[in-house]
């Protein structure tokens, strides 16, 4: 039956009627993101589409965290169907940290870069931001500091750390975007992070990381660097 379009499934095995007559619960991940979806497309229905988008990311977590390119990698999903299930994820963690009453924790690039990646994709000059975190690596709040011309940006440690002390943040981790896509650190880049790095120490504000946020190509599958994980941080 996975291969019948979903108006072709018998009444009650289709997503929408089965979550009404039997509730949430009861169904499977693939029927549920199949009434986010909506319609499938010519020969595959909208719970073969889910079913091929759970085979390539795995799990829920992964497809949660995944750029709209990538789930648009999936043949069916359009720019509008990504955009559906971004936002139903995002809601979702949203409430999660309702839930918990916590911040998210960004301890690792990788947390960071997913934090920050579709908030950076659009952008078309480069933008420094200071993600600004408590003792415990939770967020208190990002602040957007700078903005330059293209592949051109000025910061200053005056204004990095003027927002720091006022969230009364322990670290931070510093995130700007290149819009060519190659996030590769420029010498400018490095001589920045650098004298952040000294000037945290002396305000004792732990300068974790620099993340570059770029894009991913076939030849380089991650779409940021972390000045850290290049060794341009001291131990």
């Amino acid at each position: 039956m996975a291969n019948l379009l979903i108006r072709e499934m018998p009444q009650n095995e289709r997503p929408r009627e089965r979550l009404v007559e039997h509730g949430a619960e009861a169904l499977r991940n693939a029927e549920l993101i199949a009434i986010l979806l909506r319609t499938g497309m010519k020969g595959l229905s909208a719970v073969h589409i889910a079913e091929q988008l759970l085979r390539k990311f795995v799990t829920l977590e992964a497809l949660a965290r995944a750029a709209l390119d990538d789930i648009r990698q999936i043949k069916g999903i359009g720019r509008d169907k990504a955009i559906a299930l971004k936002s139903a994820f995002t809601l979702a963690q949203r409430m999660a940290r309702e839930i918990t009453g916590e911040a998210p924790m960004l301890d690792t690039p990788d947390r960071v870069a997913d934090y920050l990646r579709e908030a950076n994709r659009l952008l078309e000059v480069e933008t420094f931001q200071a993600v600004l975190l408590n003792t415990r690596r939770r967020l208190i709040r990002m602040e957007t500091l700078s903005q330059g011309t293209l592949d051109t940006i000025l910061v200053h440690p005056r204004e990095v750390f003027r927002a720091a002390i006022a969230a009364n943040a322990s670290a931070l981790v510093i995130v700007h975007n290149h819009p060519s896509g190659d996030p590769t650190p420029s010498e400018a880049d490095i001589k920045a992070t650098r004298d952040l790095i000294r000037a945290g120490q002396l305000l004792k504000i732990d300068v974790l990381d620099h993340v570059i946020l770029g894009r991913a190509t076939a030849d380089r599958p991650k779409d940021y660097v972390s000045l850290r994980e290049l060794g341009y941080f001291y131990s």
